[in-house]
């Protein structure tokens, strides 16, 4: 009797989520008591319905309520745990909201292992026995456990429904067949059941078959992309292998040319450099001459020379010689590079058709959105100097003094700016907390510009990163920047933002998270690389954090 009367002090104290002793004991409203942990975590699964239950009795609770601690429960459990009693043994597995009931158990009740489709009734471990010993019971159908036994039961006659009458489509007991539905085309349910259960099968055989192929085609597509990629890359390396050889045999014709006219026109000015150094000579000589009737009988011949060789005859072009040449080159230059640009643009524009995964729906609810969560923290070694991370390095603040960082070749040396560890690839979404400040939550690729105060390194102002600014109270406003525009957007504020981001159909979404989800931008693009996540603050005390969302 004693043992009796601890085995009912044990049910008596226990957690009926857990089923374990209670541990800190709260009581709610409807007068029920659970484990302070196990009522809270339950209810933290139902924040966005805003509609808070007890797990026993399933009364509704508008606000949450505070849990507040049960003194007397919690006095009476520890005075318990200090008679020696353990928790309810582990083959005492009590049937939870969720589960499906002993329909023998009396009191409270064991979970089911099985439910028997003539008996109507489902069973714990110790009460389907009967049914794997008697002969009675061996022929029942046993099938896993399941609420909705009582849907073969007909309401009318509270009798099994064993008939499925053609005529109606519907199911039937055997009084309905012999009554209102007796000039009708009735055959036996299990005849029916069966027949349905074979056609399900055939259909869902069907179409694991439609998927099989399906896969095989998909893969088919994959070998044969990878192996277009294979030869186009091949081709194009000897193609442009040939045109280094053209242009590179086409540098060395040039610069032989150069260099033949570089002689002709230097031998040419050197000879008459000569001739106009040789008349000097002479008429440095003739102006020293005292004899008068030399310089009479000379100076006939040296005004020929001088008038010949006079300086108007003389042509100097500095540095325009080859100027010709040069246009020509960057002339060719220029065509090749429209050509190759052009090109460039038409492999794009193929590579966005090449897409081979089926389509999948956008989320719609929070709850959609939580499936696709990512676990994101920040990178120290890209962090601007007076940004201070912490908190596992998922939340960033700013300090006035710089933090003791050590150099690095991927840190912001001049934007607020920090990126990810983590890269995002397929459907991801993550939330952001921010402070009241300005906050500018961000994506980007990895090779953005880090060092200097460009724009090339800042976020949106470059076509390497996405960001929404977000301002604070009361302007309930947000701006988005790309590539240098910005677009204004109003929308309700909120302290959290959420980001959704499919990387293979191009789509990028801002929400303003808050009782509901509100979009704010929605980008549809194509991403070339890799994305990281990223966050921007400006002010002091200004702070955001990635949140924990599994």
């Amino acid at each position: 009797m004693a043992q009796k009367a601890v085995h009912l002090d044990r049910e008596t104290f226990s957690c009926l989520i857990c089923l374990d002793l209670l541990k800190d004991p709260v009581t709610i409203p409807c007068g029920h008591s659970y484990c302070k942990n196990c009522i809270k975590d339950n209810w933290d699964t139902e924040d966005e319905k805003r509609i808070y239950s007890c797990p026993q009795c399933r009364k509704h609770f508008t606000p949450r309520p505070e849990l507040l601690k049960n003194t007397m429960l919690a006095a009476l459990v520890e005075e318990l745990n200090k008679t020696g009693l353990q928790a309810a043994p582990a083959d005492l597995c009590y049937a939870g909201p969720e589960d499906v009931a002993c329909d023998v158990c009396t009191g409270r009740k064991l979970r089911a292992v099985k439910s028997c489709l003539v008996c109507l009734a489902s069973y714990c471990e110790k009460h389907l026995q009967p049914h794997y010993q008697s002969a009675t019971f061996k022929k029942h159908k046993l099938v896993e456990p399941s609420k909705k036994l009582q849907e073969n039961i007909c309401s009318r006659h509270d009798e099994v429904m064993k008939m499925f009458c053609r005529t109606d489509q519907q199911y039937i007991c055997y009084r309905c067949s012999v009554e209102e539905h007796k000039d009708h085309d009735t055959v036996s349910a299990a005849g029916k059941r069966q027949r349905e259960l074979g056609e399900s099968r055939r259909k869902i055989q069907q179409r694991i078959q439609d998927r099989e192929e399906d896969v095989k085609l998909l893969q088919q597509e994959v070998e044969a992309i990878n192996g277009s990629a294979d030869k186009a890359v091949e081709h194009n390396e000897k193609i442009f292998a040939q045109l280094f050889c053209v242009m590179e045999k086409r540098n060395s014709d040039v610069k032989q040319q150069v260099r033949s006219q570089q002689e002709t026109e230097v031998r040419r000015v050197k000879e008459l450099q000569e001739t106009l150094e040789q008349e000097i000579t002479e008429l440095k000589k003739l102006s020293h001459t005292e004899d008068h009737n030399q310089f009479l009988h000379n100076y006939p011949s040296l005004s020929a020379l001088s008038e010949s060789t006079h300086s108007s005859s003389i042509n100097i072009r500095p540095l325009k010689y080859f100027e010709d040449v040069t246009a020509a080159v960057s002339e060719v230059r220029d065509k090749l590079q429209d050509v190759l640009r052009q090109t460039g643009t038409t492999i794009s524009l193929t590579e966005t058709q090449v897409d081979v995964s089926p389509s999948q729906p956008e989320p719609k609810t929070r709850a959609d959105f939580l499936k696709y969560s990512c676990d994101i923290t920040l990178d120290p070694n890209t962090a601007y100097t007076r940004l201070l991370l912490y908190k596992g390095n998922r939340k960033v603040t700013v300090r006035r003094r710089p933090q003791s960082y050590p150099d690095h070749p991927d840190r912001f040396t001049w934007w607020p700016q920090v990126l990810s560890r983590e890269s995002l690839t397929g459907r991801c979404y993550w939330e952001v907390e921010r402070s009241e400040g300005r906050v500018s939550v961000a994506v980007a690729y990895k090779n953005i510009s880090r060092a200097g105060d460009s724009e090339e390194c800042e976020f949106g102002s470059n076509d390497k990163s996405w960001t929404l600014y977000c301002f604070p109270q009361p302007f309930l406003h947000y701006v988005f920047h790309h590539n240098n525009v910005q677009t204004s957007i109003s929308g309700p504020w909120s302290s959290r933002v959420g980001v959704y981001l499919d990387h293979s159909a191009g789509i990028l979404s801002f929400y303003s998270v808050s009782d509901t989800m509100t979009l704010l931008h929605r980008v549809q693009t194509i991403f070339r690389q890799t994305l990281y996540a990223g966050l921007q603050i400006d002010l002091y005390g200004d702070s955001a954090e990635f949140c924990k969302l599994k």
